[in-house]
């Protein structure tokens, strides 16, 4: 193999990593085994908070279906909200399920699929409550 098709390949290589380091782009199942079923009504504010189960499913979760873009440990690298500086409190709350259930459009562009219908209420509010447990810097 001579230097240019070894740069090749190596650029190969660090793209496909970059493309699938944090995950596959197709939503994840999440497992909420363990957690209090919350039934149909959507709720408001977060049930979950302070919960370690829930903490713990939040985290693989969030790993699974919000890391790719939002970043590892929520610290974002540019265009997607840095999900660690939500408000810990109903204000928060609201927006981070309008957002999850809904996702992002803006001039047509998709910013953040809708994830209503993909994952169930227990495993957003896990999501939300490990997000709340991160360090803010």
């Amino acid at each position: 193999m001579n230097k240019i098709q070894k740069l090749g390949l190596a650029i190969l290589v660090s793209t496909a990593a970059l493309a699938f380091g944090h995950g596959s782009v197709t939503p994840q199942p999440v497992d909420t085994k363990g957690l209090e079923n919350l039934g149909k009504e959507w709720l408001e504010e977060n049930p979950y908070k302070g919960n370690k189960t829930a903490i713990e499913i939040g985290e693989h979760a969030y790993s699974e279906n919000c890391a790719r873009c939002h970043g590892l440990g929520a610290v974002s690298g540019g265009i997607a909200p840095d999900l660690r500086y939500l408000e810990d409190n109903i204000d928060g709350d609201e927006w981070y399920m309008e957002r999850i259930r809904g996702g992002a459009v803006r001039n047509g562009n998709v910013y953040m699929p809708p994830f209503e219908g993909v994952l169930n209420q227990e495993a957003m509010w896990a999501i939300r409550a490990y997000l709340i447990t991160l360090p803010k810097d």
